[in-house]
């Protein structure tokens, strides 16, 4: 069986490599960072399977799965999704095989049992998300898989997403929640509700108390609710300064 990984984080697809080898040893399991090189090595390997992440800068998964569909011979689709209502709405209604991040073995077992080959139908549901989501402020909600199961945070209640190591901390008044998503996607996605102040940190524009400036650390945001003081590199200052006065 070949299997083909697309995710354009690499530590995604080092997760999923790693669970195929423990689930699928006897499998030839192959990785490509993109959309459009997904595409050039199924044209070359022809792949059993394609693990598919549906938000992906260029060439999305969407569009991937689409152009498997007008295959004479398509591999079966697993779509990857961190946490992204739209996208899962439409994958539960149509049936579609799909993972959610982080993967867990026994979602991966079941993704492998039931994944197939994804028709028009499955495909315009999907687009019709994409464009739902496009349209809006993004999703009304971030989530994560816990010990405690399925926990939500509503994004209107987030002060801040601060990225440290592996992960993203989304911070607000009630509590923190790990995310496995990155700071660049969530800023394409809520961009105009957050700030970039720092590579390490997006801040809610409308929880911004003050900027201060501490002598020895410099520049950090003060936000309603929470003791977080986020850093502002000197990279960002500028542009901080400017839209805090615009708003």
């Amino acid at each position: 069986m070949k299997i083909l990984v697309v995710d354009d984080e690499a530590l995604a697809r080092e997760r999923l490599l790693r669970l195929l080898a423990e689930l699928r040893p006897d499998a030839e399991c192959r990785e490509a960072a993109g959309g459009a090189e997904a595409l050039r090595q199924v044209q070359r390997d022809n792949p059993d399977l394609v693990l598919l992440d549906i938000r992906m800068p260029g060439t999305d998964g969407i569009e991937v799965a689409r152009a498997l569909g007008a295959m004479d011979h398509p591999p079966a689709v697993i779509f990857c999704t961190a946490y992204d209502e739209y996208a899962m709405a439409a994958l539960q209604h149509q049936a579609v095989a799909y993972l959610l991040k982080p993967v867990r073995p026994t979602d991966m077992e079941h993704a492998l049992a039931v994944a197939g080959r994804v028709n028009r139908l499955q495909l315009a549901a999907l687009e019709e998300s994409r464009v739902s989501a496009s349209a809006g402020r993004g999703r009304p909600t971030v989530s994560s898989h816990t010990h405690r199961g399925l926990e939500t945070m509503p994004v209107d209640d987030i002060r801040c997403f601060l990225a440290e190591q592996k992960y993203v901390t989304a911070l607000s008044p009630a509590g923190e929640l790990m995310l496995s998503e990155t700071l660049k996607d969530l800023e394409g996605e809520f961009g105009d509700r957050f700030l970039r102040v720092h590579r390490n940190a997006l801040v809610g524009l409308a929880h911004i108390t003050r900027l201060e400036r501490d002598p020895r650390e410099g520049w950090r945001v003060v936000l309603d609710g929470v003791d977080a003081r986020p850093a502002v590199s000197r990279r960002h200052l500028a542009d901080v300064k400017q839209r805090l006065l615009e708003g």
